[in-house]
């Protein structure tokens, strides 16, 4: 499978560090410099565009909403899809979208276990990862407020759509909505990762952290947990979710060192009808600047909902957020990644959300978000892109 990794490099704060590896120890390496994480996401395979857009039309995959503009930023004609009906079409709709939130239990070649389903005392306050993810603004309803216009009491991704298309959507008052619903949790399952394919190792923060490779992992996705998920109600017009527990991925990983470390988390998409699906990383441990609890899984989510194919294109952007070259993608937690929004209280538990940059940062002035001189939802961008990236 192709896949379009951003061409980021990841950095320490200070040199190099080494992985544990079965080959070379047995115990986690300690560091004492803070890693620094990165997205990506996967591209199209086993289906067409064409399909995807005759499939979400035929209701065979999850509801997408198709939009055509020109943009001010290059005059070009761009065309892409949504989850959820078209926001540019002003109609008054609900689009509920049934959910499975997957925990993964991983094992690692050097016998180190991270398990979201087991209550964690020493980084987590004596919480379980998959309640606190089940009970989390991403799920639950919250009353937000993005640029200081209130969008509405809903979860977090459909705040960020309503806000992000508020000139569009709040014609119709209430009534325009994108839910992760019902929710469902399914039984944890586990992945253990082969001999030189992961390693763990300490960074001074909060317990340790685990390492495994991209593309390892991701067969395993696709050949066992999606179908593990259809096989429990779920298939192409569902949103599978596989939550990991201080867990990230190095594509690829090499034993023995922090080359390609750290992907926080990625949505992807294949076969036909199209399965789309997502994967993050819960983080407790504080390895990474600017990602807590839940951030990177709104990161994730919130692509996924703006550009569940990952191939709607914009034009090209950069030297900005995780991309210090160019990207040409629509995918909104890039540009701000590291970036939080404020936090939020439920359920007795303070959630860290990331900030996300709007549709109209990628194509161009005026913004049809909260506000004309808006293009985040929490005030950071207050301007387009700018120039095409070069």
């Amino acid at each position: 499978m192709k896949r379009t990794v951003l061409s980021l490099l990841v950095f320490l704060a200070a040199g190099m560090v080494t992985l544990a590896s079965p080959a070379l120890a047995q115990e986690a390496v300690p560091i004492t410099q803070p890693l620094h994480g990165y997205y990506t996401y996967g591209q199209l395979k086993g289906v067409t565009t064409e399909e995807v857009l005759r499939g979400a039309a035929a209701a065979t995959t999850v509801p997408m909403g198709i939009y055509t503009l020109t943009s001010s930023r290059d005059d070009n004609v761009y065309q892409g899809v949504t989850v959820g009906r078209s926001p540019f079409f002003h109609g008054s709709r609900t689009t509920n979208v049934p959910t499975f939130i997957v925990p993964v239990k991983v094992h690692m070649p050097d016998g180190t276990v991270f398990d979201p389903g087991v209550a964690d005392s020493t980084c987590l306050g004596g919480k379980l990862p998959t309640t606190v993810t089940q009970n989390s603004p991403l799920f639950q309803s919250v009353a937000f407020t993005m640029n200081s216009i209130g969008v509405g009491t809903t979860q977090y991704a459909d705040a960020f759509l309503r806000a992000e298309f508020w000139q569009n959507v709040s014609v119709t008052g209430n009534r325009f909505h994108t839910m992760l619903s019902p929710t469902t949790v399914l039984a944890e399952q586990t992945f253990t990762v082969p001999t030189n394919k992961g390693g763990t190792f300490t960074d001074g923060g909060c317990g340790k952290l685990g390492v495994m490779d991209f593309s390892t992992w991701d067969s395993f996705v696709e050949s066992t947990l999606i179908p593990f998920v259809t096989a429990h109600g779920g298939g192409p017009t569902s949103f599978p979710l596989f939550v990991l527990y201080n867990v990230v991925m190095a594509d690829p990983f090499v034993p023995g060192t922090s080359d390609n470390c750290c992907i926080l988390g990625y949505h992807n998409a294949f076969a036909s009808p199209v399965q789309t699906y997502g994967v993050s990383d819960f983080d407790s441990n504080g390895a990474f600047s600017g990602v807590s609890d839940i951030s990177a899984m709104s990161h994730e989510v919130n692509e996924w909902v703006n550009d569940p194919t990952g191939d709607n294109l914009t034009p090209a952007w950069g030297h900005i957020g995780q991309q210090s070259g160019c990207q040409n993608n629509f995918e909104v937690g890039d540009p701000l990644s590291g970036t939080l929004f404020p936090s939020v209280t439920l359920n007795s538990f303070t959630y860290h959300m990331q900030e996300l940059a709007f549709f109209s940062w990628f194509y161009g002035s005026p913004s049809v978000g909260t506000g004309i001189s808006e293009f985040s939802n929490n005030d950071t961008f207050t301007s387009d892109a700018g120039a095409v990236c070069e």
